[in-house]
């Protein structure tokens, strides 16, 4: 299993939308950056994510997703009335993918940025890389059971 962090601005689409959907379940669509997207295409049936918001008032890690369906192309390109809408795509050549994911659970306490950047245990996780702006990142395994073990303690 991969793990990975999935950055996503929660008044456009939050945790609360992911639980909202048909089992909880949804595309994760619209990322319009190569390497986020080279990410999206490495991702496997059964890889975890931590579902992160971003943009807002306290950005946190506040769940995790399980992905369900691999990369499929993004149907968003392809449609004039998205705002996700890219007008060179080719349904022939994509170049913009989707993966669909599942809520697992909700974190019992949000992490924050504030908290994620306090911790020397998390160096190199590269949503604290100064300028990175990818929404979707790998994780590597020690920090992904770091940020579990801080979401399952009080918060400080």
């Amino acid at each position: 299993m991969t793990y990975w962090l999935l950055k996503s601005e929660p008044a456009t689409y939050g945790i609360d939308d992911l639980a909202a959907a048909p089992d909880g379940t949804d595309a994760w669509d619209g990322v319009r950056n190569h390497q986020a997207r080279n990410f999206l295409r490495a991702m496997r049936v059964g890889d975890r994510a931590f579902f992160y918001h971003s943009n807002c008032r306290r950005p946190a890690v506040v769940g995790i997703v399980e992905v369900v369906r691999e990369a499929y192309p993004d149907p968003t390109a392809f449609d004039p009335a998205s705002p996700y809408h890219d007008p060179r795509a080719d349904p022939r050549r994509p170049r913009w993918f989707a993966v669909d994911v599942r809520l697992v659970e909700r974190l019992p306490r949000p992490v924050t940025l504030a908290e994620l950047r306090a911790e020397p245990a998390l160096e190199g996780l590269l949503i604290l890389r100064r300028g990175n702006r990818l929404s979707v990142t790998p994780v590597a395994p020690a920090h992904w059971a770091h940020i579990l073990a801080m979401a399952r303690r009080p918060a400080p």
